[in-house]
This record gives structure tokens, sequence and C-alpha cells, in this order.
């Protein structure tokens, strides 16, 4: 028969238990200690909430384009003439508007707010504005052959021609500049031409750039009291012929003579002043001038003296061509 183990002395656990006593007790204690807490801290500051809002910027955006409007119509006012704020004037105009339909008076383009009223107009002062809707469609205006239409389109047709003689005249002026250079250029590098570089004079004028060929005491372009070019005065109308063909202006040929008379014969210095400039034509053109561009052949004889006071003196002897401004 087996013996039973000896009881355990009072106050004392058994070796096993005491050691897997504090085993079991670490579990459940490692189990249920607490997370950390999670602190949220809101600080709300109430006292600039106003001064540092959005609304700023929209009163900013709208100071920079009212500005911006603003110089932009100073620039307007300074970059155009009378003529043309008239006719933005009148771009801005408002249109008419009837119960029974919609009529367009004028050529205006504004539907906004005000309706394009301007107040440089006389006749817009006493008309109020309308607003007929953001999708208002226009209809093409008919022939009514109104006054105030014809008045506006005359007007535009007016401002039109103006600018196309601006910029015609702008580039004419660019135009004779550069022929002038370039003949004076080619007379320098020939040397026959180069000699008859003094005989050849640029004036502009109002018709346009006149170029001269003057005779000198050592030099003559024709024979006497005929129309025979000398070979060096030929050659320097054709160097010019050149220069002028590739120019879209009309040309005017002019004869002169000096005061010296015929002697007992019927030839005067009128008819020898017209033939001589006759012949000019006729050698311009062969060098590449359309015979179209050619607008008057005139001889004046010694009416227009390059001397004055030598009615005699050789200058007075020339061939005048002018390159006349574009209409």
């Amino acid at each position: 028969m087996a013996e039973a183990a000896p009881p355990a002395p009072a106050g004392e656990a058994p070796q096993d238990a005491a050691a897997a006593a504090p085993a079991a007790a670490a579990a459940p204690a490692e189990e249920a200690a607490p997370l950390a807490p999670i602190i949220v801290k809101k600080i709300i500051d109430e006292g600039h909430a106003g001064a540092h809002g959005g609304a700023w910027k929209i009163a900013l955006a709208d100071m920079m384009t009212a500005m911006m409007a603003f110089f932009l119509l100073m620039w307007l006012l300074g970059a155009t003439n009378s003529d043309q704020r008239k006719a933005i004037a009148d771009y801005f105009k408002p249109t008419s508007v009837t119960k029974a339909a919609i009529t367009v008076n004028n050529t205006s383009g504004s539907t906004g707010l005000m309706g394009g009223q301007s107040i440089i107009d006389e006749t817009a002062l006493p008309q109020a504005s309308a607003q007929t809707g953001l999708m208002q469609v226009l209809q093409p205006r008919e022939n009514t052959g109104s006054k105030d239409s014809d008045k506006d389109k005359d007007r535009t047709d007016a401002l039109s021609q103006e600018e196309k003689a601006r910029i015609a005249g702008e580039s004419d002026k660019a135009n004779f500049e550069k022929l002038e250079k370039e003949l004076k250029e080619k007379m320098s590098q020939d040397s026959e031409l180069s000699k008859l570089k003094e005989n050849v004079v640029f004036a502009r004028e109002k018709e346009g750039l006149r170029i001269e060929i003057i005779d000198k005491a050592d030099f003559s372009m024709f024979g006497l009291g005929n129309t025979k070019l000398t070979a060096k005065s030929q050659g320097l109308i054709e160097e010019i012929a050149r220069s002028l063909a590739g120019m879209p202006n009309n040309l005017k040929v002019r004869g002169h003579t000096d005061a010296l008379a015929f002697a007992g014969t019927d030839r005067n210095n009128w008819s020898l002043s017209a033939e001589r400039a006759d012949i000019t034509r006729q050698i311009i053109t062969k060098k590449g001038v359309d015979e179209k561009r050619i607008s008057r052949i005139e001889g004046v004889a010694d009416r227009e003296p390059f001397v004055a006071s030598d009615p005699l003196d050789p200058r007075n002897r020339r061939i005048s061509i002018t390159v006349l401004y574009r209409e």
C-alpha cells in the first residue's frame, strides 16, 4: 500500500505551485494594462478671424481690375485721334428696342448693363439705356436709307481712307529713302557713274521724291538743240530706271531748258523740253518701268529755272523724274 505524501508545513506552498503562481499572475496583469489616452487640443482664436478672412482678396481683385481698365482707357485716349475716338464711341452706342421688334439703328456691339451709352455723343444723352438680355439675338439691318446710317457709313469710309493714306505715306517715305540711298551707292561703285554724282540731285516735295539730272559746263545730257542722249547720260537714266522698276508709285517726267532761243526755225524750247521728257520716258519704260505708271509727261521750257538769277546757266537744262506719293 502506497504511502501518502506528508502534508506541507503550514504557511508554505508547494515548490511547483510557488513557481507557477507569479507567471499566472503576470499574464492577466499584462493583458489588462490600459492604453495611453489620446488627447486632442483645440485652440480657437476668435480675436483676429475678421482681419484675416478672404474678403480682402475680392476687394483687391476688384481694385486691380478697375485700375487696369482705367489705365487702358488712358492709353486708348492718348493713342487715338478724334475721329477714331468717335468711331469707338459709335461702336458702343445702345441699340433701340421697341415693343414690336428689335431694330438695330447703329453699329453698336454692346448689350451690357448701360447698353453702350456714350457720354460724348450728343444724340445719346436723351436716350434711355436698355438691356434686352444676355442671349439677345440681333437680326441683320436692312437698308432703310436713314440719314444717321449714311453718316455713320461715310464716317467709317472716311476713316478707312485716312488710315490707308497714312500707311501708304509712311511706306512711301521709307521707300524714297531706300531709293535715294541705293542710287547713291550704285553711282559710287560704278567708275563711269561716279563722275556724274554731282549732276544728280534728290529733293523732297509735296508730290513726292524728285530726281533731277542736271547739265553742267562740262557735261550735257543732250546735244545742243536736239534730243539725242549722250552715252553717259543714257547709262545714268537706265540705272535710275532699274531702281524705279520695283516700286509701285506713279512717275512724272518733266523736261527743262535754258533761256537760249532757237534762231531762224519753227522749233522752240517748249517743244524741245517736251521731246526730251518723252525720250526719257521711252528709256525708263524699256528698262522695266510699267507704261501705266507714267502719270504725266511735261515740257516747261525755261519757265522753272534751276538758277533763277541766270536764265542761261547750263544747270537750267535738266530732266526731272518725280516718284509720286500714292493716293
